[in-house]
Formats: structure tokens, sequence, C-alpha cells
């Protein structure tokens, strides 16, 4: 997955403009304006590494002279400890653009991270984890590339990607079928529906309208693997609601083809990384 860089630009720089209205008052009156320095960041946890290059375009767009040297890439496991960079120039770009980068990489990395996590429990499934529309506004885009950094597959993207019928469509618009039958006469040939279930009577009416996907919410493992029987095949099966890693893998070894789960992304715990400067070199301003 490529990411854009209009779309990096244009969040990092909405990123700073938030962080810095006017002036960085500690930086600016402390740190003169040629000054250079090295610094590095480094795991603080184990885990799953996603969003590098993104944190690093934050120092490039505030002194467009940075070098950097990735010792570590998206995707990579990195232990306690570990440089996972190395960054060199202007040393006020340095400190202002220290925050932006690191919220970026830890919040991308904890993603990648519980995702791996996640993973690791369908070993021997067909299973794969995947991320769901709960996520926070304006980072979308990056959340999903952490997911994939983390081994997951992800979701759509948006409300135009595909039809989902959820239950609010399916009780507002007065049932299953007709909304799915109606559904069916307006969208174009390249749209696939995916509606949302609840009990086996659902399944069976989803099966027969000949819904491609089919969503099980907040489901028994046991009703799960009841449903997938019944399925046989005939639609791909995506289990959400209440999934954790205690239970993950039960429900993978269900029979499901497709694990989303909301709290990767709308609750997921950050990815520990922090970013010394001035350590370890000649490059620290006499106290």
């Amino acid at each position: 997955m490529k990411l854009l860089n209009s779309y990096i630009d244009d969040l990092i720089n909405r990123a700073l403009l938030e962080d810095i209205i006017y002036i960085d008052i500690a930086t600016d009156y402390l740190i003169p304006e040629t000054h250079e320095s090295t610094a590095f960041m480094v795991a603080k946890d184990n885990g799953v590494l996603a969003g590098i290059d993104v944190a690093m375009r934050v120092f490039g767009i505030l002194d467009p002279k940075v070098q950097v040297t990735k010792l570590k890439n998206d995707g990579d496991n990195v232990s306690f400890g570990e440089k996972l960079v190395n960054i060199h120039g202007n040393t006020a770009a340095l400190l202002k653009g220290e925050r932006t980068a690191l919220n970026i990489l830890q919040h991308m990395s904890g993603i990648a991270t519980a995702v791996a996590k996640l993973q690791s429990q369908c070993e021997g499934t067909n299973c794969h984890i995947c991320e769901t529309r709960k996520t926070l506004p304006g980072l979308r885009t990056l959340e999903k590339y952490a997911v994939l950094c983390g081994g997951g597959r992800n979701h759509r993207f948006n409300l135009s990607d595909a039809a989902m019928i959820k239950d609010n469509h399916i009780d507002a618009y007065g049932g299953l079928r007709p909304a799915v039958e109606t559904l069916r006469k307006k969208i174009g040939h390249m749209n696939r529906i995916e509606v949302e279930v609840r009990n086996l009577k659902e399944l069976n009416e989803a099966l027969d309208c000949g819904c491609e996907v089919i969503m099980l919410d907040n489901m028994t493992p046991a009703l799960m693997k009841e449903c997938v029987e019944i399925v046989n095949k005939r639609a791909i099966l995506e289990a959400s609601g209440n999934i954790t890693i205690e239970n993950v893998r039960e429900v993978a070894k269900t029979g499901v083809d497709v694990i989303s789960i909301g709290a990767i992304t709308h609750s997921v715990k950050a990815f520990d990384i922090s970013m010394k400067i001035g350590e370890k070199n000649d490059d620290t301003l006499p106290g």
C-alpha cells in the first residue's frame, strides 16, 4: 500500500499548525537558528513498527536538509531498547517535530502491534484480522496502513466502497429481504453487498438474497460454527462484536473468513517510543 505524499503532507501540516500556532517559545528563545544536532528514536517495548516514513516526513517538512538513516522499516518486529532511526538536522526542527512525529509513530505502531498479536492467534486457520470504520477522524488511511503492517487486511475504507446493510438499515427499512432487493435494483455491477445478521433466520434470508458477505454480529462461537456449516462457502463470513485477544482464536477456529475488531483503531494502546537528542555526540549546547 502506497500512501499519497499529498495526504501525508496535508495531515502533518495540520498537526504542526495545531502544535505550533505562532512560535515554539522554549525552542525559539533557546536554540540558535543555525545549530544542528543528531537524534535517535528507540523502542521502549516489543512490537511491530509502522509509520516510520510518515514520522520522518515531519522533520523533512520542518528542515528539508534533514538526514535520516532508518535502522528499521515498517512491518519489522522490534524489541525493547532497539534503535529505530538516526536523524541529523537543524536542532530547532528536531525539537519542534519531536512530538508530532512520535504521536504518529506510536499510534501506528500500536495498531500494527495489536493486529500482529491477534493475527498470530489465527495461525492454522484461514481467518484474517481487519479493522472497521471506527477510526480517528483524519487518520483513517494511516490506521488502515498500520493494520497491513501488522499482518492484517483492510475492510472498506468508506461508505462508497461497498454497501453494508446494518441492523439499523434493516430495522429502518422494514426487513432484511426488502432492503437487499431494493438495493440490488439500484447499485452498480461493481458494488458488493454485505449484510449484518443477528440470528439464523436473518442468515438464511441473506443467503437467499445472494449477499456476497455476511457479518455475524455478536454471536457465540457455537452459533458462528453453525452458520459456517449452513453457508458452506456460499458467502464470505465476517465475525464481529466483543472479540478480544482472549477469545479470538476460538472465533477463528469456527471457520469464519474474517474477524473485524474496532478496538484495534479506536482504543489501541500506543507503542512506547522515545526520541533522544544531543546524546552520545558533541551536539549539545553549553549549559
